[in-house]
């Protein structure tokens, strides 16, 4: 399978979709602002914290892959996200429609309507969004 990746700024590097371990941190880190390595392993609940170790060289490898980065701060490595959450949803999410609709947004929409239950005043948010969506970008009937 071919990673989805994005291009985060100009000379910057590509971005591929997080792991569920590097979305658990960064997570904690968007919540945060920023923290060190034993700021984010305490802010795991107390039976799902993980090994120190373990965390710090995760961290690593997350700022070599552009998702993160720090500064010392005398004796300590201070991590920050480098990508947003929208950047990362929206990442996610093109990566979802190409793997499992073969990049087919509405195949994705109507999966995602016959699959969960959708209350009246969310169906009526979707609805709006589409008709402001179709003005904005002037979508009409076109193909």
């Amino acid at each position: 399978m071919r990673k989805k990746l994005l291009k985060v700024g100009p000379g910057k590097q590509q971005l591929s979709v997080p792991t569920p371990a590097e979305m658990r941190l960064l997570q904690i880190l968007w919540d945060q602002q920023e923290g060190t390595v034993e700021d984010v392993v305490n802010a795991h609940p107390p039976k799902e914290q993980p090994n120190y170790k373990t965390t710090q060289t995760l961290l690593r490898i997350m700022e070599q892959k552009g998702f993160i980065t720090h500064e010392s701060r005398g004796r300590v490595f201070v991590f920050r996200p480098l990508v947003t959450r929208k950047a990362i949803d929206h990442l996610s999410i093109q990566a979802l429609v190409s793997r499992n609709f073969r990049g087919s947004a509405s195949g994705l929409l109507i999966n995602l309507l016959e699959a969960s239950p959708i209350k009246k005043q969310q169906l009526d948010e979707l609805e709006a969004y589409i008709r402001e969506y179709r003005k904005r970008y002037e979508l009409g009937d076109r193909e």
